[in-house]
């Protein structure tokens, strides 16, 4: 198999994901992923973290251990509830599990809108507590 093919079928099974049965979940995973989210920023914006602590994964390996389960403790249940449901998904409709496009479909289901929405929500959180306190500073870094 080519890498052409291999990414032409990967591409057909994840449009099929599209319509069919369980599509239900293509909304309803990503919009609780974003509610965790925002949930998740406002406990930052009042704690002071910074907006993109998520970075700090990647340039802090002293606390890389703390931030994952951070993160983990918010998004692994519907990371791992969008997994089960794409391995019921593929059984349905493949009659077969492709554990590689599950492990990518719960990724953009739920990390990808989490990340997107954590940052910024907490920087909005932290402008408005700052506003209502008359007073604007600049985030810290992680340390």
């Amino acid at each position: 198999m080519t890498a052409q093919e291999f990414f032409s079928r990967v591409g057909e099974l994840l449009a099929g994901r599209w319509d069919g049965p369980l599509s239900f979940r293509l909304i309803i995973q990503p919009l609780i992923a974003v509610i965790l989210a925002v949930r998740a920023g406002l406990l930052d914006a009042r704690a002071g973290r910074p907006p993109y602590f998520f970075w700090a994964v990647f340039t802090n390996p002293a606390r890389r251990p703390e931030l994952l389960r951070l993160v983990w403790q918010d998004v692994g249940k519907i990371f791992i509830t969008a997994v089960i449901v794409d391995l019921i998904y593929g059984l349905i409709v493949h009659r077969w599990i492709y554990p590689g496009l599950t492990l990518l479909v719960a990724t953009i289901l739920a990390f990808i809108p989490y990340l997107l929405v954590r940052g910024p929500t907490t920087r909005i959180a932290r402008r408005i507590r700052q506003r209502k306190k008359g007073k604007i500073t600049h985030e810290k870094p992680i340390q």
